[in-house]
């Protein structure tokens, strides 16, 4: 006979979807019922959007009612949920250890793409970048990664809506916590999942060579997009200060391997920071870098960010950039700037909300 225990506190219930299946087979074993049970609750998160044990409607009163005094269905909750004027939705997202992460859905017909975290803050330091400015705190669970994924989803409108692609370059760096991404990708990826193809997905790093290889080597058809954001490495260290640890060279080299491995186009993404890295000199070097390659450029025009010395560049040094750019047979492209009005560009809502934390501490205070 089963002993009754007191229902748990949210925050000490685990999330369901982190919970291996061999763990929650033994789970429903103490409660006299068959490991099908498992798909049936999967099924009912990832399908069929359910929030609560209670709208699971074909499993027993009782199994719904152990559910909950056992599980959560999602360990994230949302804190803050922003929608743009252009329908892109961005949603602060607070852990059960009371860490706030961020996610974002950007619709433009047909495509519906979710960006996504893997850290909890990120410890890369890109001078430009709002999601590292406190450094790294955590990494996330395969299954805090997957869940952004499914409330991401539930979004769109339902019953058809689903997502088209994924970005995973929100907070945090992916390569550094690449075993809980693809455990989460491969979850996503599954028929019964999400239904998420390979080919539809972009993994974004700041450049960890062996990582990189290792992503190669898994033989899935991700698409790898490296964060370059300078030609030389003198300018690079600067940016990115985990540059001195690697290298363009070796990055450079680690894109190769994962192109010859998978035949995926490698893309490269440059921040143009007003008069730090968008002159034509720059323009040029990045030119001869990626010239010869099966590569493709995205240029991001800065978001001033508050806190952040660093400026957009003004018109007529981006539009001279990407003419140098095309006349030296470079892929270029300008990445549309997307839910400016909500904070969206990445870890700009969750520090616009710790600062008003801060303010209103010291303010009590």
């Amino acid at each position: 006979m089963l002993t009754e225990l007191p229902l748990l506190e949210p925050e000490k219930r685990r999330g369901i979807l982190d919970v291996p299946d061999e763990e929650l087979a033994a789970w429903l074993a103490q409660r006299n019922e068959k490991p099908l049970r498992i798909r049936q609750i999967r099924r009912w998160i990832l399908h069929s959007r359910a929030t609560s044990f209670e709208q699971m409607s074909d499993l027993p009163k009782h199994l719904r009612e152990s559910l909950a005094e056992s599980f959560v269905v999602f360990s994230l909750t949302p804190s803050r949920h922003l929608i743009s004027k252009d329908q892109t939705h961005k949603l602060l997202l607070e852990t059960q250890d009371k860490r706030t992460i961020e996610c974002v859905l950007i619709q433009e017909e047909p495509r519906r793409t979710a960006c996504i975290s893997t850290q909890v803050g990120c410890g890369m330091g890109c001078v430009f970048c709002a999601s590292g400015l406190n450094g790294v705190e955590r990494n996330l669970t395969a299954a805090e990664i997957l869940e952004q994924l499914v409330q991401l989803r539930n979004l769109t409108p339902p019953p058809e809506g689903r997502l088209t692609n994924v970005v995973v370059m929100g907070m945090g760096e992916p390569m550094a916590n690449l075993e809980n991404l693809l455990a989460a990708l491969e979850m996503a990826g599954r028929p019964d999942g999400l239904n998420l193809g390979a080919r539809h997905i972009t993994i974004s790093t700041v450049g960890l060579p062996a990582k990189m290889r290792k992503l190669a080597d898994t033989g899935k058809q991700y698409h790898l997009a490296v964060s370059l954001h300078a030609p030389n490495d003198e300018l690079r260290s600067k940016i990115v200060p985990t540059n001195d640890k690697t290298g363009i060279p070796e990055i450079m080299a680690a894109a190769e391997y994962f192109f010859e491995k998978t035949g995926r186009l490698v893309t490269y993404e440059y921040v143009l920071l007003g008069q730090l890295n968008d002159s034509p000199k720059e323009a040029r070097e990045l030119a001869s870098l990626v010239q010869g390659r099966v590569a493709h450029v995205n240029l991001i025009p800065f978001n001033d960010v508050e806190g952040l010395p660093w400026k957009r560049p003004t018109q007529q040094a981006q539009t001279e950039f990407i003419n140098i750019l095309r006349q030296s047979g470079v892929s270029v492209k300008v990445r549309k700037r997307k839910g400016s009005d909500i904070d969206a560009a990445c870890g700009q809502l969750r520090r616009k909300v710790e600062l008003e934390k801060a303010a209103a501490g010291t303010h009590r205070n």
